[in-house]
Protein backbone atom coordinates (compact mmCIF):
# COMPACT_ATOMS: atom_id res chain seq x y z
CA UNK A 1 0.00 0.00 0.00
CA UNK A 2 2.59 2.45 0.81
CA UNK A 3 4.66 1.57 -2.35
CA UNK A 4 1.66 2.29 -4.51
CA UNK A 5 1.04 6.11 -2.36
CA UNK A 6 4.92 6.67 -3.40
CA UNK A 7 4.14 5.80 -7.07
CA UNK A 8 1.22 7.81 -7.31
CA UNK A 9 2.73 10.67 -5.14
CA UNK A 10 5.84 10.47 -8.17
CA UNK A 11 3.33 10.48 -11.07
CA UNK A 12 1.21 13.33 -9.62
CA UNK A 13 4.55 15.70 -9.30
CA UNK A 14 5.74 15.09 -13.05
CA UNK A 15 2.38 15.29 -13.83
CA UNK A 16 2.15 18.66 -12.31
CA UNK A 17 5.59 19.43 -13.73
CA UNK A 18 5.22 18.63 -17.16
CA UNK A 19 2.00 21.18 -16.76
CA UNK A 20 3.81 24.12 -15.49
CA UNK A 21 6.89 23.65 -17.96
CA UNK A 22 4.12 23.76 -20.76
CA UNK A 23 2.06 26.41 -19.17
CA UNK A 24 5.39 28.49 -19.01
CA UNK A 25 6.33 27.87 -22.78
CA UNK A 26 2.99 28.15 -24.60
CA UNK A 27 3.10 31.44 -26.03
CA UNK A 28 1.10 30.48 -29.25
CA UNK A 29 -1.57 33.84 -28.23
CA UNK A 30 1.48 35.89 -27.48
CA UNK A 31 2.96 37.38 -30.76
CA UNK A 32 3.83 41.43 -31.65
CA UNK A 33 3.14 43.07 -34.95
CA UNK A 34 4.34 45.88 -37.05
CA UNK A 35 2.90 49.62 -35.19
CA UNK A 36 2.32 49.99 -38.57
CA UNK A 37 0.71 47.49 -40.44
CA UNK A 38 0.70 47.70 -44.19
CA UNK A 39 -3.18 47.97 -45.31
CA UNK A 40 -4.07 45.94 -48.48
CA UNK A 41 -4.40 47.21 -51.77
CA UNK A 42 -7.45 46.87 -54.11
CA UNK A 43 -7.39 46.84 -57.48
CA UNK A 44 -9.96 48.60 -59.93
CA UNK A 45 -12.34 46.75 -61.57
CA UNK A 46 -11.54 47.80 -65.17
CA UNK A 47 -15.49 48.93 -65.54
CA UNK A 48 -17.03 51.84 -63.91
CA UNK A 49 -21.14 50.49 -64.59
CA UNK A 50 -22.81 47.36 -63.47
CA UNK A 51 -26.08 46.61 -64.64
CA UNK A 52 -27.56 43.79 -62.12
CA UNK A 53 -29.51 40.87 -63.55
CA UNK A 54 -32.51 39.68 -61.65
CA UNK A 55 -32.49 36.51 -63.80
CA UNK A 56 -29.62 35.14 -63.75
CA UNK A 57 -28.87 36.01 -59.85
CA UNK A 58 -26.42 33.17 -59.08
CA UNK A 59 -24.07 34.57 -62.38
CA UNK A 60 -20.34 35.99 -61.14
CA UNK A 61 -20.82 39.87 -61.01
CA UNK A 62 -17.57 41.13 -60.08
CA UNK A 63 -14.11 39.80 -58.97
CA UNK A 64 -12.19 41.75 -56.45
CA UNK A 65 -8.67 41.04 -56.07
CA UNK A 66 -6.39 42.86 -53.52
CA UNK A 67 -2.33 42.95 -52.40
CA UNK A 68 -1.82 41.18 -48.97
CA UNK A 69 -1.86 43.67 -45.53
CA UNK A 70 0.93 42.95 -43.99
CA UNK A 71 1.25 42.86 -40.12
CA UNK A 72 5.14 41.96 -40.10
CA UNK A 73 4.59 37.89 -38.64
CA UNK A 74 3.73 35.20 -40.66
CA UNK A 75 -0.30 34.95 -39.70
CA UNK A 76 -4.02 34.01 -41.63
CA UNK A 77 -4.86 37.95 -42.53
CA UNK A 78 -8.79 37.94 -41.83
CA UNK A 79 -10.36 39.81 -45.00
CA UNK A 80 -14.18 41.67 -44.73
CA UNK A 81 -15.11 42.85 -48.37
CA UNK A 82 -17.18 46.40 -47.24
CA UNK A 83 -19.78 48.19 -49.23
CA UNK A 84 -21.49 51.57 -48.84
CA UNK A 85 -23.45 54.46 -50.37
CA UNK A 86 -20.64 56.86 -49.54
CA UNK A 87 -16.86 57.74 -49.73
CA UNK A 88 -16.78 57.98 -46.30
CA UNK A 89 -17.88 54.66 -45.83
CA UNK A 90 -20.66 56.07 -42.82
CA UNK A 91 -22.55 53.04 -42.32
CA UNK A 92 -20.49 50.08 -44.03
CA UNK A 93 -22.05 46.67 -44.34
CA UNK A 94 -20.35 43.20 -45.02
CA UNK A 95 -20.69 42.09 -48.05
CA UNK A 96 -18.27 39.17 -47.73
CA UNK A 97 -15.51 37.57 -45.75
CA UNK A 98 -12.17 35.74 -46.16
CA UNK A 99 -9.10 34.16 -44.30
CA UNK A 100 -5.90 34.11 -45.89
CA UNK A 101 -7.07 35.18 -49.79
CA UNK A 102 -6.43 37.51 -52.01
CA UNK A 103 -9.49 37.32 -54.33
CA UNK A 104 -12.98 36.96 -54.30
CA UNK A 105 -16.17 36.46 -56.67
CA UNK A 106 -19.43 38.16 -56.04
CA UNK A 107 -22.73 37.18 -57.89
CA UNK A 108 -24.76 39.55 -59.11
CA UNK A 109 -27.38 38.43 -56.38
CA UNK A 110 -24.64 39.06 -53.17
CA UNK A 111 -23.98 42.31 -55.09
CA UNK A 112 -27.93 43.02 -55.01
CA UNK A 113 -28.12 42.70 -51.77
CA UNK A 114 -24.86 44.67 -50.63
CA UNK A 115 -25.75 47.42 -52.59
CA UNK A 116 -29.58 47.27 -51.18
CA UNK A 117 -28.43 47.20 -47.17
CA UNK A 118 -26.26 49.85 -48.11
CA UNK A 119 -29.20 51.99 -48.85
CA UNK A 120 -29.15 51.82 -52.89
CA UNK A 121 -32.63 51.58 -54.09
CA UNK A 122 -33.44 49.20 -56.65
CA UNK A 123 -33.71 50.25 -60.81
CA UNK A 124 -31.80 53.35 -60.00
CA UNK A 125 -28.33 54.11 -61.25
CA UNK A 126 -25.88 54.99 -57.90
CA UNK A 127 -23.15 54.91 -56.75
CA UNK A 128 -21.54 51.95 -54.30
CA UNK A 129 -18.08 51.99 -52.80
CA UNK A 130 -16.26 48.94 -51.74
CA UNK A 131 -13.15 48.34 -49.99
CA UNK A 132 -11.49 45.53 -47.93
CA UNK A 133 -10.51 45.45 -44.23
CA UNK A 134 -8.04 43.36 -43.11
CA UNK A 135 -7.89 42.10 -39.13
CA UNK A 136 -6.14 39.47 -37.41
CA UNK A 137 -7.45 36.63 -35.20
CA UNK A 138 -10.77 35.29 -34.27
CA UNK A 139 -11.41 38.64 -32.17
CA UNK A 140 -11.05 40.87 -35.91
CA UNK A 141 -8.43 42.48 -34.57
CA UNK A 142 -5.92 45.46 -35.34
CA UNK A 143 -8.22 46.44 -38.73
CA UNK A 144 -6.95 48.14 -41.26
CA UNK A 145 -8.71 49.52 -44.76
CA UNK A 146 -8.22 49.31 -48.02
CA UNK A 147 -8.53 52.20 -50.57
CA UNK A 148 -12.15 52.59 -51.90
CA UNK A 149 -13.02 51.78 -55.46
CA UNK A 150 -16.26 53.23 -56.68
CA UNK A 151 -18.65 51.53 -58.97
CA UNK A 152 -21.92 52.92 -60.27
CA UNK A 153 -24.93 50.12 -59.84
CA UNK A 154 -28.38 49.67 -60.90
CA UNK A 155 -29.71 47.17 -58.56
CA UNK A 156 -33.05 44.94 -59.04
CA UNK A 157 -35.42 44.55 -56.16
CA UNK A 158 -35.23 41.27 -54.58
CA UNK A 159 -38.82 40.83 -52.46
CA UNK A 160 -37.65 38.42 -49.33
CA UNK A 161 -40.97 38.59 -47.50
CA UNK A 162 -43.43 35.76 -47.21
CA UNK A 163 -47.17 36.00 -47.53
CA UNK A 164 -50.15 34.46 -45.87
CA UNK A 165 -53.57 34.05 -46.36
CA UNK A 166 -56.58 32.89 -44.98
CA UNK A 167 -58.92 29.74 -46.07
CA UNK A 168 -61.71 28.28 -44.06
CA UNK A 169 -65.50 28.17 -43.38
CA UNK A 170 -65.43 30.79 -40.27
CA UNK A 171 -63.70 33.21 -42.96
CA UNK A 172 -65.00 35.15 -46.12
CA UNK A 173 -63.78 32.60 -48.61
CA UNK A 174 -64.34 29.84 -46.99
CA UNK A 175 -63.25 26.20 -48.28
CA UNK A 176 -61.60 27.90 -51.50
CA UNK A 177 -58.04 28.66 -51.80
CA UNK A 178 -58.55 31.06 -54.57
CA UNK A 179 -61.47 33.33 -53.67
CA UNK A 180 -60.11 36.71 -52.58
CA UNK A 181 -59.00 34.98 -50.03
CA UNK A 182 -57.96 37.88 -47.17
CA UNK A 183 -54.38 38.57 -46.51
CA UNK A 184 -52.68 38.60 -42.65
CA UNK A 185 -50.79 41.57 -41.78
CA UNK A 186 -46.92 41.49 -41.44
CA UNK A 187 -45.50 42.75 -38.11
CA UNK A 188 -43.61 45.86 -39.69
CA UNK A 189 -39.76 44.55 -37.01
CA UNK A 190 -40.46 41.42 -37.10
CA UNK A 191 -41.22 39.34 -41.04
CA UNK A 192 -41.95 36.27 -39.42
CA UNK A 193 -45.26 37.41 -37.29
CA UNK A 194 -48.73 37.94 -38.68
CA UNK A 195 -51.79 39.40 -37.33
CA UNK A 196 -55.33 39.05 -38.21
CA UNK A 197 -58.07 41.01 -36.52
CA UNK A 198 -61.99 40.71 -37.82
CA UNK A 199 -64.83 38.44 -37.62
CA UNK A 200 -64.80 34.68 -37.59
CA UNK A 201 -67.99 32.85 -38.42
CA UNK A 202 -70.28 30.53 -35.77
CA UNK A 203 -69.01 26.93 -35.77
CA UNK A 204 -66.31 27.75 -38.09
CA UNK A 205 -62.34 26.69 -38.56
CA UNK A 206 -59.75 27.98 -40.56
CA UNK A 207 -55.92 27.56 -41.64
CA UNK A 208 -53.43 29.96 -43.47
CA UNK A 209 -51.85 29.11 -47.22
CA UNK A 210 -48.84 30.56 -48.13
CA UNK A 211 -49.79 30.90 -52.03
CA UNK A 212 -54.02 31.46 -53.00
CA UNK A 213 -54.45 28.69 -55.61
CA UNK A 214 -52.48 26.18 -54.12
CA UNK A 215 -53.25 24.18 -50.34
CA UNK A 216 -49.81 23.42 -49.87
CA UNK A 217 -47.66 24.81 -48.57
CA UNK A 218 -50.66 25.74 -45.53
CA UNK A 219 -50.70 25.81 -42.12
CA UNK A 220 -52.96 24.28 -38.94
CA UNK A 221 -52.84 23.35 -35.49
CA UNK A 222 -53.05 19.48 -33.88
CA UNK A 223 -52.61 20.72 -30.61
CA UNK A 224 -54.18 24.05 -30.03
CA UNK A 225 -50.93 25.24 -29.42
CA UNK A 226 -48.12 24.94 -31.46
CA UNK A 227 -48.59 25.79 -35.55
CA UNK A 228 -47.94 22.49 -37.41
CA UNK A 229 -47.36 22.49 -41.18
CA UNK A 230 -47.43 20.88 -44.55
CA UNK A 231 -45.39 22.25 -47.10
CA UNK A 232 -46.08 19.70 -49.71
CA UNK A 233 -46.41 15.89 -49.68
CA UNK A 234 -46.82 15.48 -46.41
CA UNK A 235 -49.74 15.53 -43.83
CA UNK A 236 -52.35 18.48 -43.52
CA UNK A 237 -52.31 19.87 -40.46
CA UNK A 238 -55.64 19.88 -38.34
CA UNK A 239 -57.44 23.20 -38.59
CA UNK A 240 -57.10 26.54 -35.97
CA UNK A 241 -57.62 27.33 -33.68
CA UNK A 242 -58.63 24.15 -31.57
CA UNK A 243 -57.12 21.25 -33.94
CA UNK A 244 -60.31 20.61 -34.95
CA UNK A 245 -63.05 20.11 -32.42
CA UNK A 246 -65.54 22.33 -32.39
CA UNK A 247 -66.18 25.86 -33.92
CA UNK A 248 -65.73 28.93 -32.49
CA UNK A 249 -68.68 31.32 -31.55
CA UNK A 250 -69.20 34.18 -33.85
CA UNK A 251 -67.27 37.22 -33.19
CA UNK A 252 -64.22 39.47 -33.54
CA UNK A 253 -60.99 37.93 -32.70
CA UNK A 254 -56.88 38.49 -33.44
CA UNK A 255 -54.79 35.95 -34.59
CA UNK A 256 -51.46 35.76 -34.13
CA UNK A 257 -48.98 33.82 -35.50
CA UNK A 258 -44.93 33.70 -35.06
CA UNK A 259 -43.15 31.24 -38.17
CA UNK A 260 -39.97 31.24 -36.20
CA UNK A 261 -41.66 30.07 -33.20
CA UNK A 262 -44.21 27.90 -34.41
CA UNK A 263 -46.50 29.22 -31.82
CA UNK A 264 -49.85 31.61 -32.36
CA UNK A 265 -52.62 32.60 -30.28
CA UNK A 266 -56.31 33.49 -30.90
CA UNK A 267 -57.72 35.96 -28.67
CA UNK A 268 -61.28 38.19 -28.77
CA UNK A 269 -61.20 41.14 -29.48
CA UNK A 270 -63.99 43.84 -28.57
CA UNK A 271 -65.08 45.96 -31.68
CA UNK A 272 -68.36 47.33 -30.22
CA UNK A 273 -68.79 50.77 -31.05
CA UNK A 274 -65.91 50.28 -33.69
CA UNK A 275 -67.32 52.21 -36.99
CA UNK A 276 -66.00 52.01 -40.23
CA UNK A 277 -65.36 55.29 -42.80
CA UNK A 278 -67.72 55.79 -45.30
CA UNK A 279 -65.59 55.12 -48.02
CA UNK A 280 -61.60 54.39 -48.16
CA UNK A 281 -59.17 55.57 -51.42
CA UNK A 282 -55.44 55.19 -51.83
CA UNK A 283 -54.17 58.66 -52.82
CA UNK A 284 -50.87 59.58 -52.77
CA UNK A 285 -47.89 60.17 -55.92
CA UNK A 286 -47.80 56.47 -56.49
CA UNK A 287 -51.19 56.80 -58.11
CA UNK A 288 -54.08 57.92 -58.83
CA UNK A 289 -57.44 57.69 -56.37
CA UNK A 290 -58.06 54.73 -55.74
CA UNK A 291 -61.36 52.86 -54.56
CA UNK A 292 -61.03 50.57 -52.16
CA UNK A 293 -63.58 47.42 -51.44
CA UNK A 294 -65.05 47.19 -48.03
CA UNK A 295 -65.25 43.18 -47.32
CA UNK A 296 -68.58 41.93 -47.25
CA UNK A 297 -67.75 39.89 -44.75
CA UNK A 298 -66.53 42.05 -42.63
CA UNK A 299 -66.55 45.75 -43.40
CA UNK A 300 -63.21 46.39 -41.35
CA UNK A 301 -61.34 44.91 -43.33
CA UNK A 302 -60.10 46.70 -46.96
CA UNK A 303 -58.59 46.04 -49.97
CA UNK A 304 -57.83 46.16 -53.99
CA UNK A 305 -56.31 44.18 -56.59
CA UNK A 306 -54.05 44.16 -59.06
CA UNK A 307 -53.40 48.36 -58.56
CA UNK A 308 -50.40 49.50 -59.88
CA UNK A 309 -47.61 51.64 -57.86
CA UNK A 310 -44.76 53.04 -58.88
CA UNK A 311 -42.30 54.96 -56.83
CA UNK A 312 -43.32 57.42 -54.18
CA UNK A 313 -45.29 56.94 -51.50
CA UNK A 314 -49.61 56.34 -50.63
CA UNK A 315 -52.09 57.15 -47.57
CA UNK A 316 -55.51 56.16 -47.09
CA UNK A 317 -57.92 58.57 -47.49
CA UNK A 318 -61.48 58.43 -45.77
CA UNK A 319 -64.34 59.74 -47.08
CA UNK A 320 -63.94 62.26 -44.30
CA UNK A 321 -60.68 63.78 -45.10
CA UNK A 322 -59.07 61.61 -42.35
CA UNK A 323 -55.05 60.34 -43.86
CA UNK A 324 -53.63 56.89 -42.62
CA UNK A 325 -50.42 56.10 -42.85
CA UNK A 326 -47.25 55.33 -41.73
CA UNK A 327 -43.21 55.57 -42.55
CA UNK A 328 -42.95 51.44 -43.57
CA UNK A 329 -42.85 50.13 -46.66
CA UNK A 330 -44.89 46.77 -47.52
CA UNK A 331 -46.76 46.61 -44.37
CA UNK A 332 -47.28 48.32 -40.77
CA UNK A 333 -49.57 50.12 -38.93
CA UNK A 334 -51.13 53.39 -39.98
CA UNK A 335 -52.37 55.83 -37.69
CA UNK A 336 -54.57 58.88 -38.46
CA UNK A 337 -51.95 62.03 -39.98
CA UNK A 338 -48.99 58.98 -39.69
CA UNK A 339 -47.25 60.49 -42.55
CA UNK A 340 -47.15 58.73 -46.00
CA UNK A 341 -46.69 55.35 -46.80
CA UNK A 342 -43.35 54.86 -48.92
CA UNK A 343 -43.51 52.35 -52.02
CA UNK A 344 -40.08 51.31 -52.77
CA UNK A 345 -40.90 49.63 -56.57
CA UNK A 346 -43.25 49.56 -59.46
CA UNK A 347 -45.27 46.78 -59.20
CA UNK A 348 -49.05 45.46 -59.44
CA UNK A 349 -50.51 44.73 -55.69
CA UNK A 350 -52.96 43.81 -53.56
CA UNK A 351 -53.50 46.26 -51.08
CA UNK A 352 -55.40 45.17 -47.70
CA UNK A 353 -56.43 47.22 -44.46
CA UNK A 354 -58.01 47.13 -41.57
CA UNK A 355 -59.78 50.03 -39.92
CA UNK A 356 -60.02 48.42 -36.92
CA UNK A 357 -56.23 48.35 -35.78
CA UNK A 358 -54.47 50.18 -38.71
CA UNK A 359 -52.74 47.69 -40.26
CA UNK A 360 -51.89 47.17 -43.77
CA UNK A 361 -50.03 45.40 -45.96
CA UNK A 362 -49.09 46.19 -49.90
CA UNK A 363 -48.35 42.61 -51.43
CA UNK A 364 -46.35 43.15 -54.90
CA UNK A 365 -47.69 40.57 -57.59
CA UNK A 366 -44.32 39.79 -60.12
CA UNK A 367 -41.33 40.15 -57.68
Amino acid sequence: MKKNIKRFSAITIIGLFLLIVNACDDDSELFTITSNPTAPVLADLGFTELTLDAVNTNNPAINLNWQDASYGIQAAVNYAIEFSSDADFTAPITAATTTGETAITLSVAEVNSAAGNAGLNPFEWKPVFIRIVSSLGTTNSETVASNPIQLNVYPYFNYTFNDFYLVGDATAPGWENNNNNPALFRDPSDSNLYYYTGRFSQDGHFKVLSTKGLWQPQYGTDDGTTVGANLGGGTDPERFPYGGGSGIPEGFYTFKINFATNTFTFDSFDASGKTSPASLTIEGSSTASVAMNQLAFDGHIWYVNSVRLTPGNIEFVTDSGAKWGSSTSFSGVATDGGGAIPVIVEDDYDVWFNDLTGRYILIPLNL
